[in-house]
């Protein structure tokens, strides 16, 4: 909705008037313009768009993912760079059902610039694996997979790696 730099300056001129009512004496009002700023920091650091995107997602919702997906204009100069990252793995994630090639840079953009969360990095690379494995690159498919059981923590994905291992004898 708002550029990252405007809701850094909302914050700041928040927190600057939060201030001034502590000063004159309306705690109240201090608290609250403070729990605003709050909201402006969580949001220069979670884009809402990104959130609104996922939620649809999860709802298996892939064109209204990509509506909210959509309202962001110019990634690069609206998002941070962990936002820019998951906006590209969001893209790659709707993609990958129709074109695979598009989805391969997409994926790659957004490990080039970072996930936050080790799994959703896992899965980026899972993907990954699953497209070099469908052209036919199998050593590259081999590294992916290798890299994506080192980030899955947690074994959410061993399921699928094993599966894919299993698919890439075949080939």
């Amino acid at each position: 909705m708002f550029n990252k730099i405007y809701k850094l300056i909302i914050a700041g001129l928040l927190f600057a008037l939060a201030i001034w009512q502590f000063v004159e004496g309306n705690i109240g009002n201090g608290i609250f313009l403070l729990l605003l700023v709050g909201i402006f920091i969580f949001l220069y650091y979670k884009n809402e768009m990104i959130l609104m995107a996922f939620l649809r997602l999860r709802k298996q919702d892939f064109e209204g993912a990509k509506k909210w997906l959509d309202k962001i204009k110019d990634p690069e100069k609206a998002l941070v760079q962990k936002q820019q990252g998951y906006y590209w793995y969001l893209h790659g994630l709707m993609v990958s059902q129709t074109n695979i090639t598009q989805a391969e840079k997409f994926f790659k953009r957004a490990v080039k610039l970072g996930l936050s969360m080790s799994q959703d990095l896992a899965m980026a690379k899972l993907n990954l694996a699953g497209i070099a494995m469908t052209k036919r690159r199998k050593r590259e498919a081999q590294l992916l997979l290798q890299e994506a059981k080192k980030l899955d923590k947690h074994n959410m994905l061993d399921d699928q790696i094993k599966m894919m291992k299993q698919q890439m004898k075949k080939i």
